[in-house]
């Protein structure tokens, strides 16, 4: 027979044991867990709200040099909200022009982005609770007028002053058509570094839906950290 305090000391360690794995498990739940929500909150953030870019090339200098990093913030576009305005830098996807040349073409363009700077948008689109309260005699502008002439740039036929130009660079090629008109919707981008930027002087407006979102911090280089402007 055995001894009623051997069998009280056999079952301790048993009850101990049984504790320590029900805790080891709730921990290894709770990590999981912990780890899921990340993923979930970081794949949000990325997809809707903000995301880092690496700049490739020069077409932005001086503002943005080859290799810097960027930060775009893309939730006000995602939400609808007409967030963009001339001066700003966007990143977005390549065009349909770029996309429909040749097949080399293509597999290049394919999944490609561009960071660029709007210089003019279109008119504003009436949203859905937009109502009209003109006479019938008066219209608003349906289209804006771009055009680039001499190193000049003009919209609505007025010059526009590009301070984030250094005068060094100001100079630039014509586009191609003396004159684009903007209709609600499309943004005329340029590259500050004219003499080699592709844009839209080469594959003409870019269309709001292919709009990532608006570039507003360089974080890295760390000397070179600054808010865009």
């Amino acid at each position: 027979m055995s001894n009623p305090s051997e069998q009280g000391t056999n079952a301790a360690p048993a009850s101990v044991a049984a504790q320590a794995s029900q805790n080891l498990r709730r921990e290894v739940f709770e990590f999981v867990r912990m780890v899921l929500l990340f993923l979930v909150l970081f794949v949000i953030l990325k997809t809707f709200v903000l995301e880092g870019y690496e700049v490739q090339g020069p077409s932005m200098q001086p503002t943005l040099d080859n290799r810097e990093r960027i930060l775009v913030f893309k939730l006000p576009h995602a939400l609808g909200f007409d967030s963009i305005d001339p001066g700003d830098i966007i990143v977005f996807d390549s065009t349909d022009e770029d996309s429909r040349r040749d097949a080399d073409s293509r597999r290049d363009e394919e999944g490609k982005r561009y960071v660029k700077r709007v210089v003019a948008k279109g008119p504003p689109t009436a949203g859905p609770n937009t109502v009209s309260a003109e006479d019938g005699g008066g219209h608003g502008a349906d289209t804006v007028p771009v055009s680039l002439e001499d190193g000049r740039l003009y919209v609505n036929h007025h010059l526009v002053e590009e301070t984030y130009l250094p005068d060094e660079i100001r100079e630039t090629f014509n586009a191609t058509d003396p004159e684009r008109e903007l209709n609600p919707g499309e943004y005329y981008v340029l590259g500050d570094n004219r003499r080699v930027s592709k844009d839209s002087r080469s594959f003409g407006p870019i269309q709001d839906k292919r709009i990532i979102g608006k570039a507003v911090l360089r974080f890295w280089p760390l000397s070179k950290f600054s808010i865009l402007r």
